[in-house]
């Protein structure tokens, strides 16, 4: 059993649930994250009898605030992970669904993880955005996910200003499902779980692999 430091992991029949735990850096990735992450995907795919996973941060300020920019400071270059970037964007073989709990911001990469998502579900508070070129980065994970999702126009405005945006933009966008209260937010998320674990899982997964 492989034992998590930053993530929090727990399997409940067919539900994965997995928890950014780092709020002391708003649940940025650091290299060990990244690992952690990818581990945790791995056994989701692999294990028969996982049907969806759902993934949140700790806390109720951030989702994810994206790469630890204090660590990449002091990195020579970035490491790669299994999967790609949080060991989820570039696993394009991966046909169970994840769901996003969005307790707080999601920016950077914490935005490019909701986007690899197949549902996502925010509190009213939580901002998002790719501010990326603002210090000389390119959102790589998630720009083709983000034209594919939203007109053209709208996804290079985001891309390039790098402005946040709230979580009712993001649904006017079309970028997440819901928004809810803090509150309401565990009571959304297991209401879309028992609408995916009514269908068959051999379904659904046949759903997601056509639609992508």
């Amino acid at each position: 059993m492989y034992h998590y430091k930053h993530i929090i992991i727990a399997a409940q029949g067919p539900i994965l649930r997995i928890t950014l735990n780092r709020p002391e850096a708003l649940n940025a990735l650091n290299e060990v994250v990244h690992q952690e992450l990818s581990i945790a995907f791995d056994h989701y795919a692999s294990d028969s009898k996982l049907c969806v996973a759902v993934i949140r941060g700790i806390g109720e300020r951030a989702f994810c605030t994206g790469s630890d920019l204090k660590e990449r400071a002091v990195k020579a270059e970035a490491s790669t992970y299994a999967g790609g970037y949080a060991g989820l964007l570039q696993r394009f073989d991966l046909h169970k669904p994840i769901i996003a709990a969005v307790n707080g911001h999601a920016i950077g990469g914490g935005l490019e993880i909701v986007l690899a998502c197949d549902l996502a579900i925010s509190v009213a508070h939580a901002k998002f955005g790719l501010p990326e070129p603002r210090v000389g980065l390119v959102a790589t994970g998630g720009l083709h996910r983000l034209a594919r999702s939203i007109p053209l126009k709208h996804a290079m405005h985001i891309a390039s200003s790098g402005r946040l945006f709230s979580a009712a933009k993001a649904l006017d966008y079309g970028l997440i499902n819901a928004v809810v209260d803090p509150d309401r937010l565990d009571a959304e998320v297991e209401q879309s779980i028992e609408e995916i674990l009514a269908g068959t899982p051999l379904a659904i997964m046949a759903i997601k692999q056509m639609m992508l």
